[in-house]
């Protein structure tokens, strides 16, 4: 069997990459599918998705609402092959950009196999987690509940597993608790989606983690640096654009631009002297090297696109569209 994947890199970096490509044909009782993983913004879905699949592809940041596009992660054990989308949090929209991001994450509830609920374990079920419960039991897609950040719970966390665990009840969820920031209670998790599966074939090569472009990831981990960095100074009206990507033996060359709304963001940005703009440079090409792991010279440069998160024109050309 043979499939065809987009491509842009020709490196090895277990990346999506072009060209046809052999899918070895599963064994029998083999699992796989795709499993929307959904949750309030800050919950901590990305970090999640980062240590099932055993690789960082997703950004995570303090800040809520980190994750933009629909990001998948695949993780490939000799019983199932798992595809993890990562979804945008599901939150109230306050412009354009919003709309396309919540919108994004309602279409993956009923386009992924089994739906991971994911919440703050370290606090009582609240509105908005009641919002996402809303959405989820208007659609035939199993949902599984995970209670993640229980290193964080109180002493009082009986009180706080007992507003979950009476959601589950009432719509017959299965629960799982685990923390994706130290890895407890990941095993059971996985077994647990496992079984929430279907017998079925490879959808992507075994050694694959993403099928995200490398140009995406090298921009998501500019971006990660920027809302680390900048903290609340400069929140969600950032976006990035990778110009160029040369490829020599010694080195990759990478430009990018750095898109805000406003000239003080871009003040903010670059820094004294051009301080900052050269701290989240260092910081991100750090990262960039561990993905391509390689040596990396990347140069950013920072535009004012004035009110680009509330044009759909300017969203698509930054990449954020509504997916079907």
């Amino acid at each position: 069997m043979t499939v065809e994947l987009k491509v842009t890199s020709t490196d090895n970096h277990n990346f999506s990459f072009s060209g046809e490509v052999s899918i070895p044909q599963a064994p029998p009782e083999f699992k796989s599918g795709f499993i929307g993983i959904i949750g309030r913004p800050n919950v901590g879905k990305s970090t999640l998705m980062n240590q099932l699949i055993g690789q960082k592809i997703a950004i995570t940041s303090p800040i809520a609402q980190t994750t933009r596009n629909r990001l998948r992660g695949i993780l490939t054990t000799p019983e199932a092959q798992l595809i993890f989308v990562d979804t945008p949090g599901i939150h109230k929209p306050h412009h354009e950009l919003g709309k396309v991001l919540v919108k994004n994450a309602r279409n993956a509830i009923d386009a992924v196999d089994v739906v991971l609920f994911v919440v703050d374990g370290s606090v009582p079920c609240g509105a908005g987690d009641r919002f996402i419960v809303d959405l989820l039991i208007r659609t035939e897609t199993p949902v599984i509940l995970g209670l993640n950040k229980i290193d964080q719970q109180p002493s009082n966390f009986d009180l706080i597993d007992q507003s979950y665990q009476s959601l589950a009840k009432e719509q017959q969820w299965p629960t799982v608790k685990f923390s994706a920031q130290t890895s407890a209670g990941l095993p059971e998790l996985q077994q647990l989606l496992i079984a929430g599966l279907e017998t079925g074939p490879f959808y992507y090569p075994p050694d694959l983690v993403t099928d995200q472009p490398e140009r995406f990831i090298m921009g998501e981990l500019i971006r990660e640096q920027i809302l680390l960095l900048t903290r609340e100074e400069v929140p969600h009206s950032v976006a990035i654009a990778i110009d160029l990507v040369e490829e020599a033996p010694t080195i990759t060359r990478i430009l990018a631009t750095i898109h805000v709304e406003r000239d003080s963001q871009k003040g903010i940005l670059i820094g004294k002297g051009g301080s900052m703009l050269k701290a989240i440079g260092s910081a991100a090409r750090e990262q960039i090297q561990k993905l391509l792991d390689g040596k990396v010279y990347l140069e950013l440069f920072v535009k004012v696109q004035p009110k680009w998160r509330q044009s759909r024109m300017s969203l698509a050309e930054l990449g954020y569209r509504v997916e079907e």
